[in-house]
């Protein structure tokens, strides 16, 4: 399967002693099973991968032998949706049991999942659903969080949600609502741009003062993604994480960077995987902005 390569298993240990395995620094990519191959077969400039974390969490699996053997050469994140942060169900320990067992084996530098909710009454769904922002619901999450938090003995990191709808009962804009989470919880903030921009266009609200608001120490992680124009039923963005990142996009990240500095920055690309040469690629324009904050 591997080839005898400068970036090929034979050599994991000379790639290893190159790269620090506790932090992830410069642009990565999400790590897809079709790209296995080119990562270990190919020279590439790609310091850290972000591993899906549902996919993985069979251990002893072919997908968890594949992920182990990312991790021996390149530092990690994992990136989940199964927290359901804002379902009302119980917190899933059986989920957590699993990651836990998961974190424990690939030793992640940053866990993190959305703010959203995946479930209700056991049923789950495939998308990720918003949430009002109400005073109740800041509780109701900020105790999910704790409970997950001291599950796992580590912060976690809460991305930013895209959104198409307000609710007319939301006591508070999302900014704040984000803010006040991150004071309660103590947890870090993973700020997806591609999603900012979304909902910032949809719901008419200004990006640059939503991430003014923020605490620069909090924002650990970057994500960039794409998104599409719909014209059906009404004209909106909608992310499909599923193209290159839009050039609205790369002005706000610079903006971003602008305000924080050399946030380790993640592209990533779930639906209609394009081939390894191309993420790369897309990484490179990310790696050139956090050079010019340098």
């Amino acid at each position: 399967m591997f080839a005898n390569s400068k970036f090929g298993v034979n050599n994991a240990s000379a790639l290893s002693n190159d790269a620090d395995l506790g932090s992830v620094r410069g642009a990565g990519v999400g790590f897809r099973n079709e790209h296995f191959d080119d990562i270990f077969n190919l020279e590439h400039p790609i310091p850290w991968f972000e591993l899906l974390t549902e996919n993985y969490l069979t251990i002893n699996s072919i997908s968890f032998y594949k992920a182990e053997k990312i991790r021996e050469n390149y530092p990690v994140t994992l990136h989940g949706v199964g927290m359901s942060l804002g379902s009302t169900d119980d917190v899933d320990l059986n989920y957590l049991k699993r990651l836990k067992r998961l974190v424990s084996c690939l030793e992640p530098v940053y866990v993190s999942d959305h703010l959203s909710w995946v479930s209700h009454d056991g049923e789950f769904s495939h998308e990720l659903l918003p949430l009002p922002y109400t005073e109740e619901a800041l509780c109701h999450v900020s105790n999910r969080i704790h409970q997950v938090q001291d599950f796992l003995g580590r912060t976690i990191l809460v991305e930013n949600p895209s959104s198409y709808l307000s609710f007319s009962h939301s006591e508070m804009t999302e900014q704040e609502f984000v803010v006040q989470l991150l004071k309660m919880t103590g947890c870090d903030l993973l700020l997806d741009v591609n999603n900012l921009y979304v909902s910032a266009t949809n719901l008419e609200f200004d990006p640059i003062q939503y991430i003014s608001s923020l605490d620069s120490r909090r924002v650990k992680e970057i994500h960039l993604a794409g998104y599409e124009n719909q014209d059906e039923p009404a004209s909106f963005l909608f992310d499909t994480h599923g193209c290159s990142v839009q050039p609205p996009v790369w002005a706000l990240y610079d903006k971003v960077l602008a305000l924080f500095g050399c946030v380790p920055t993640l592209v990533e690309w779930d639906t209609d995987i394009p081939s390894f040469q191309t993420l790369v690629k897309e990484a490179q324009i990310a790696q050139c902005r956090l050079d010019n904050v340098r």
